[in-house]
């Protein structure tokens, strides 16, 4: 049974995030997406774990699930912020459970180590990864422990700002119980490919949604292929590779720190423009934050284009809503024009995803404008430019160029969800 899964998402309790979210518009939005199961975000905090007792129901598969019988996976995500290597480190980490019961020991442990109705993800000062792996896994085996966007510069566990070369030196020989790592918007499994010493970790990727909108939530997810949906299952997925059926991302040129830059001054540069300024902004002297591409560049030990041997397949979509808004010329993604033609589509296609990655021009444009269609197939087999995000900034996108992600030696495209 092959499922969709965003395991990893935010609820209003979480700093920057929508006073919308709620599980009923989690539930609407994620069928409309596609979304088989979503994580629930924020298990933590007493009052959305509250709203998750009153509104889900357990049972043996350790999945849970609305009334109407919509999935969920119980999820939350830590900031640890501590000192190692003569550096101070700030690594945000994903943590999965099974049941309700797991949860309330894991926030009796955690609650010593932290506020945690401080912010949907709360943050423990002086308290390592390692740390934090050995007290939950002290809790339950089964809980996964995933290092979150794992490339971003501030919070990534290899980013520029405060990241380790590797996940050992991270965790120590407590990285035996980290079996995967999470993407992020801006890198791909074909940048992650280039560092050797990540290579036993699975790949995963999520959307790290701070609201309930089908633009955010299912932006990136993880396709399983598993007999059942259940917990052990997907766990079980991820800890082996067997079942893992590849990974749903954006071009990663589109996520907000791609390339080098300074947003303040409005500069942006490749690894190769900012070294010749030594990563300094020329505008105003200030240290560029340095992208994930520049960072890949310094870890890497394999050439660009390197594949494994059989890798997890990978689809790189942009989000629909955003697809019509730049084709429409509309900027507001909510807008009624936008809405209008999104659902026109929804309505005849079932889900978002299925416009994505598997309708074809000619049926797209029966039901929308022909430029929305040919946008559609063009980003799904590559012929998108995207000026890079930095610094906090998405990237932008235009249409009819085949982008450095696309190229044959660097993957295949796609064709359907089927290819996975």
């Amino acid at each position: 049974m092959k499922i969709i899964a965003d395991l990893q998402i935010h609820s209003k309790y979480a700093m920057a995030t929508s006073r919308d979210i709620n599980i009923r518009n989690l539930e609407k939005f994620g069928r409309i997406k596609g979304i088989d199961i979503l994580g629930t975000g924020d298990m933590l905090h007493p009052m959305w774990l509250k709203e998750l007792k009153e509104s889900l129901t357990e049972d043996w598969s350790g999945i849970l699930s609305t009334k109407s019988g919509y999935r969920f996976m119980l999820q939350g995500e830590v900031s640890n912020i501590f000192s190692q290597g003569g550096r101070l480190r700030k690594i945000h980490n994903i943590i999965l459970a099974k049941s309700f019961d797991v949860v309330d020991q894991i926030v009796d442990v955690l609650g010593k180590k932290g506020n945690l109705a401080s912010d949907g993800r709360p943050i423990f000062g002086k308290y390592s990864c390692a740390e934090l792996v050995e007290d939950l896994v002290g809790i339950d085996g089964d809980i996964e422990i995933i290092p979150a966007h794992c490339m971003t510069p501030y919070f990534g566990v290899f980013g520029s700002k405060s990241g380790f070369n590797s996940v050992e030196e991270c965790f120590g020989d407590k990285s035996k119980h980290i079996h995967a790592i999470e993407s992020g918007m801006s890198a791909d499994p074909k940048m992650l490919w280039r560092v050797t010493k990540w290579s036993r970790y699975a790949i995963v990727s999520n959307s790290d949604s701070h609201s309930c909108w089908p633009w955010r939530i299912g932006r990136e997810a993880t396709v399983f292929d598993v007999p059942q949906v259940t917990y052990k299952n997907i766990i079980g997925a991820i800890r082996t590779q067997d079942g893992l059926a590849g990974t749903i991302e954006v071009y990663p040129s589109y996520g907000k720190y791609h390339w080098d830059g300074h947003r303040g001054c409005n500069v942006s540069m490749s690894p190769k423009e900012s070294a010749r300024f030594r990563h300094m902004c020329p505008e105003c002297g200030k240290k560029m934050t340095i992208g994930v591409e520049n960072r890949i560049e310094e870890l890497a030990d394999r050439p660009e284009g390197f594949r494994p041997d059989n890798p997890k397949p990978y689809f790189s979509v942009i989000p629909l809503s955003e697809i019509i808004s730049k084709v429409i010329g509309v900027d507001q993604l909510y807008s009624r024009a936008v809405w209008d033609a999104y659902n026109r589509l929804i309505s005849a296609f079932g889900t978002e995803f299925e416009v994505l990655l598997n309708a074809n021009e000619k049926d797209i444009s029966r039901f929308a404008d022909a430029r929305i269609a040919k946008a559609v197939v063009d980003i799904r087999e590559g012929r998108v430019e995207i000026r890079p995000g930095y610094d906090g900034e998405y990237g932008r996108l235009s249409f009819g160029q085949q982008t450095q992600e696309s190229r044959p030696a660097a993957r295949k495209i796609q064709k359907s969800l089927e290819d996975f």
